[in-house]
Order: C-alpha cells, then sequence, then structure tokens
C-alpha cells in the first residue's frame, strides 16, 4: 500500500530509515570492501541454481553513465570475485537519470552520458587485448535494459527538432523516446562490430510499459528485441496487435506490478496469452516483493491459481521465457 503508485517511496525502500549504508554495503560493487558482500550472496544465488540443474538467471548490474570509469571497475570486480557461473549471465540495466548527473555538474551534456555508456565497449571490442578484464566480462553479458520511473513526464517530444545528445544541455531530462532511440542506435553498431569480430551480441530488453504514455510502447515497437512489463498495451488494440503479429516477446511480473502500478486481479497477462503475444514471467526485485527463495516459482504459482492456468498454458509461458532470454543454444 506505501508503494502502490508511488515509486519515489518505493525507492527509497532501498535506503532503510533514509541511510544509503546497507545497500552501499551488501548490494553494491564500489565500497570500502571492493563489493565482497555483494559477490558473495550473487554466488550463493549461482549456486543454488546451479544445484536446481534446470533454472537459469539473468540478473541485472547497473551502469549509470556518470563516468567512464564504471565499466573497468565492474569488469574488474567481477573477474576479482569470479562471480561466474553456468546458470547465469548478465544484463547490464541503464538507469534514466541523466537529470541528477546533470543537475550535480557530474556530465556537461547527455552526449557524455552516452559516451561514458558505450565507449569503453566499443574499445575493449576493438582492442580486446588492452582491456582483458573488460572483454572477459563482456562475454557473460547477454543484454542491455533501460529503467526508472516511466510516469515521470519530461514534456519533450523526440523528433527530427531534438537536440542532438552533445547539445542537450539542459537540466531536463529527456524524454523515454529519446533514452531508448539513443540506446537503440549504439548498440545496433555495436552489434554489427561483435558480429564482423566473431563476438558475443546484446539484446536491447528495456523496462516498458509499466506506466507512462503509450508512445513508450511504440518506440520499443521499432527498437527494442523484448520488453519488460507491457502493462499498457492493453489501452491499445492496435499496439498489441502489432506485438502480436511482430511476436515481440513481453517479461510480465504481476507480483512487482501488483505492489507499484497495477492489482493483480487486473494483470493483462491471461489477456494477452490468450491473445497469442509472446508473454513470459519473470521477478522484478525480487528482495522487495518475494517471501522465499524461489521467487519465480512464486511467480508461477500465483500466476496458476490467480489466471486458472492449465498445464498447457503454463508450459506455453516457460517455453516463452526459454526463447526470448539471452542464454546461448547450448544451454
Amino acid at each position: 500500500r506505501q508503494t502502490f503508485q508511488r515509486f519515489d517511496k518505493f525507492n527509497d525502500k532501498y535506503n532503510p530509515v533514509g541511510a544509503s549504508e546497507l545497500r552501499d554495503l551488501y548490494l553494491k560493487t564500489e565500497n570500502a570492501i571492493n563489493g565482497e558482500y555483494f559477490a558473495t550472496i550473487i554466488k550463493e544465488v549461482g549456486s543454488d541454481l546451479e544445484d536446481a540443474k534446470y533454472q537459469h538467471a539473468e540478473p541485472r548490474l547497473s551502469i549509470y553513465g556518470r563516468s567512464a570509469e564504471e565499466w573497468p571497475k565492474l569488469a574488474s570486480w567481477f573477474n576479482k570475485h569470479r562471480v561466474y557461473s553456468p546458470n547465469m549471465k548478465w544484463m547490464i540495466q541503464v538507469p534514466r537519470i541523466y537529470d541528477v548527473f546533470r543537475s550535480k555538474n557530474f556530465l556537461p551534456h547527455f552526449g557524455k552520458m552516452l559516451e561514458n555508456i558505450f565507449v569503453p565497449v566499443f574499445e575493449a571490442t576493438i582492442n580486446p587485448q588492452a582491456h582483458k578484464e573488460l572483454s572477459v566480462f563482456l562475454r557473460h553479458i547477454t543484454g542491455f535494459d533501460s529503467v526508472d520511473d516511466e510516469s515521470k513526464h519530461s514534456g519533450h517530444m523526440f523528433c527530427t527538432k531534438s537536440p542532438k545528445p552533445e547539445q542537450w544541455t539542459s537540466e531536463k531530462n529527456p524524454s523515454y523516446t529519446y533514452y531508448i532511440y539513443y540506446m537503440y542506435a549504439n548498440i545496433l553498431v555495436l552489434n554489427n562490430l561483435r558480429r564482423q569480430r566473431g563476438m558475443n551480441t546484446f539484446l536491447f530488453r528495456p523496462h516498458c510499459g509499466e506506466a507512462g504514455a503509450i508512445t513508450h510502447l511504440l518506440a520499443a515497437f521499432m527498437t527494442a528485441d523484448n520488453i519488460s512489463h507491457g502493462l499498457n498495451l492493453k489501452k491499445s488494440p492496435v499496439l498489441q496487435y502489432l506485438y502480436f503479429l511482430a511476436q515481440i516477446p513481453i517479461a510480465m511480473s504481476p507480483l512487482s506490478n501488483n505492489s507499484l502500478f497495477l492489482e493483480y486481479a487486473k494483470n493483462p497477462l491471461l489477456d494477452f496469452h490468450q491473445k497469442g503475444l509472446m508473454v513470459s514471467l519473470s521477478t522484478d526485485d525480487p528482495m522487495q516483493f518475494h517471501y522465499t527463495k524461489e521467487p519465480l516459482m512464486e511467480e508461477y504459482a500465483i500466476a496458476a491459481q490467480v489466471f486458472k492456468l492449465s498445464t498447457c498454458d503454463m508450459c506455453e509461458i516457460a517455453r516463452n521465457s526459454v526463447l526470448q532470454c539471452g542464454l546461448s543454444h547450448e544451454v
């Protein structure tokens, strides 16, 4: 009840009593102990997945774009603590918080944020020997995500007259569509380069349609490989039909939505599934919204009971999850 329609209060839950020390100590890679506790937690999760044999996960790590040193530091943490698991690959999530960094003069313009996010990856792709740790880390990355509160309205409509990223010096945050387009453009070029060099490529899988304008879903339809949430598709039969025709994967998280934006019984998961959209079940912030060590099983068990899913429904949704993930065919 405290977080429903209040994304700001949800973010505050990561800072108990208004302090970030606990989050920094246990859930950060850059702190006084160099992310040792976080690595220990991750390795325990990986061990549990390996014991289960048939479960795989794609958790997120954050790159903020505040500094070009974020990538080398994250790669160093990853390799130093050997955070490897055959049952786990990683997604890079990029929070849409340029306005926060610009207001504190950490960034001169939006273009610098994009440079900090993508230039280190291009450099490691072109010259992996000079960036060995980052090059190794990138082999374990399956894609990029774009995250933040979609209900925040920027007041900017992305169009041909929009300023270029290096000209965006305002403290206002660019629109969702602006973020999505420039992430897509960079990932597209990066993937072409990596494909030519025989390296793994990345999917673009943004959070989209949980709240905000319907244009978010339109932008994602044209740029994304798949999306997370997609709740607002229920407001647009035309976009629903396009997502159905293109079979764009939609990873849905009803338990997370139930606490933030939409009551469980009103979730369109069953409706989308019955119409033939390619939906799957996924956890989102399991530390906040789940109560057991099997958060994905919670999602399936509750959805099966609430929506009265048949065995065939469950199998199809699970199959969709496998098809839309970034894991290799060998796995």
